[in-house]
């Protein structure tokens, strides 16, 4: 049995702690940042392929007092490092360090690596962050670097390895981007907060590269986030194969042919459709998301789409952050309120925003929802009329 830590965004610890329990993790506590839980190696290799709403799940492998290098060193050869290095692998440190002695995090890492070249043979060292992440850039082939997180607090030392590789969000699909995208797991969460099955149709009228429609196609299709990607776990000395292989098997029994109801994405900027018709290719969900260049306003007024039965209005607006946008902005913000009140009455509607006065330019009485940040950026996905 593994102790295990899904890092999350902040706000999104109570859907990432649903989805564990939904594949039949033990959840223990959600904290700001994550969820720690108990897995067997299958629920580990699950709850990787599975989670749309994690940014990374960790393996706790070591907790012990340092308030030296003389003591981090001795217990650095302690730690079981063939389980989790094979020969010849590459490793990086991630350090963090808060009132501690140990507070040069580089030195602390020097340590650690010390520790795993005496330990793997031909093992190797990477100590630039940009040089490990350019060794999971291709999240469609194994990883070719073992990362391990280091957090030291008082003098007490958690040693984690990482399960996934690069981090969840890159499902393998977005190569092609439009301005300000928006990350998988933050589109994942908002329709997971507004509850959307798969079982209404939804509509994304600022759709840019199509991270909204393209993750409520892979939703709604029971497709696993991680379906096209590798994860280091994969690596391990200590990995199951047909442990793996049975719960990509019983991933593959439930997804379905295709979508049972309309996705709709569109975006007056040609380049955003171009990106985002590229991205449902690769998705594989191309047939599932119906893409059109058009305007907001064109869009919610399609006799087309008000035909349909009621669903939801699902999208991520701009933000007005730099100067001067936020009167152009209120115009948009409007027609969304327009729309719902106008031909798609009795719709649902959700969006992000960061400022309160644009969001209120709506004009319909909004309720909170999820409260994250994207880039540093608080933000609030506001709803009215969520499906029941």
């Amino acid at each position: 049995m593994h102790s295990c830590y899904a890092i999350t965004a902040p706000g999104l610890e109570h859907l990432t702690a649903a989805e564990l329990r939904s594949i039949g993790a033990a959840v223990n506590a959600t904290e700001p940042g994550g969820v720690s839980f108990e897995a067997a190696p299958g629920i580990l290799y699950a709850a990787n392929l599975h989670v749309r709403t994690a940014s990374r799940i960790v393996v706790r492998v070591g907790q012990f007092h340092a308030a030296s290098f003389a003591e981090l060193e001795k217990e650095a050869r302690r730690v079981p490092w063939a389980r989790w290095i094979a020969p010849g692998g590459a490793v990086h440190f991630r350090v963090t360090s808060r009132k501690s002695r140990l507070y040069h995090q580089d030195a602390v890492a020097e340590r650690l690596e010390g520790a795993v070249l005496g330990a793997i043979p031909g093992a190797h060292a990477v100590r630039a962050p940009s040089d490990a992440d350019a060794l999971d850039d291709d999240v469609t082939s194994l990883p070719g670097v073992q990362r391990f997180l280091v957090r030291i607090v008082d003098d007490e030392l958690t040693l984690s390895v990482d399960s996934s590789g690069a981090l969840l969000h890159r499902r393998g699909y977005r190569l092609a981007s439009a301005k300000a995208p928006i990350r998988e797991t933050l589109a994942a969460a908002m329709l997971l907060a507004m509850e959307w099955d798969g079982t209404v149709p939804l509509v994304d009228p600022l759709c840019g590269s199509g991270t909204i429609p393209i993750e409520a196609a892979l939703l709604a299709r029971r497709i696993p986030p991680g379906w096209r990607r590798r994860f280091a776990f994969e690596r391990w000395p200590e990995f199951k194969p047909t442990v793996w292989e049975y719960v990509r098997g019983e991933a593959e029994k439930e997804i379905l042919a295709r979508a049972a109801v309309p996705i709709v994405a569109a975006d007056r900027d040609a380049g955003a459709v171009e990106a985002c018709t590229a991205n449902a290719e690769r998705a594989g969900v191309s047939g599932d998301v119906t893409i059109r260049c058009a305007a907001l306003t064109a869009t919610l007024s399609e006799p087309e789409i008000a035909a349909l039965p009621p669903g939801l209005v699902l999208t991520n607006p701009p933000y007005g952050v730099r100067v001067g946008e936020r009167g152009r902005l209120r115009d948009l913000y409007a027609s969304l309120g327009n729309a719902l009140r106008g031909p798609l009455a009795g719709w649902s509607l959700g969006f992000v925003a960061s400022d309160a006065p644009l969001a209120a330019a709506a004009g319909l009485p909004l309720s909170a929802v999820l409260d994250t940040e994207t880039g540093g950026l608080a933000i609030r996905l506001h709803c009215w009329g969520p499906p029941s």
